[in-house]
């Protein structure tokens, strides 16, 4: 009986990890495209790091997909922001639309994980 409590309680402990990561994600989304609103790179190190530290907890779990899920999705959006960023220095519109763009796409990235973390399942490979 208590490895069924232990299970559910670290299953609900992750869940809420993935909560709060996924939270935090949507703020550096909206943010990045926002005036005035930048939350700034902290908040994804923040995610990146909790999701980096947490992720062996959901091994072998549904949870697990969505560890992999965020992971891959901040190193690509950080990896993007960055090789755009110089557009911002050279051309303002176009800089300003790659950025909209890298954000649109990270925030489909965290709307879906979002969607299937709420409904218990699992991130496609």
């Amino acid at each position: 009986m208590n490895d069924v409590i232990d299970v559910s309680q670290k299953e609900r402990s992750l869940k809420t990890v993935g909560h709060i990561s996924y939270a935090l994600h949507t703020i550096v989304a909206v943010g990045a495209v926002l005036p005035g609103v930048q939350a700034g790179v902290l908040l994804l190190v923040v995610a990146f790091v909790l999701d980096l530290v947490k992720k062996d907890d959901a091994m072998g779990s549904w949870q697990e997909s969505h560890f992999r899920w965020r992971i891959r999705s901040v190193l690509w959006a950080g990896g993007l922001y960055l090789v755009t960023a110089p557009l911002w220095l050279l051309f303002v519109v176009p800089g300003w639309i790659a950025w909209a763009a890298v954000s649109i796409w990270f925030l489909y990235r965290v709307v879906r994980g979002w969607v299937n973390l709420n409904n218990n399942a699992a991130m496609p490979a």
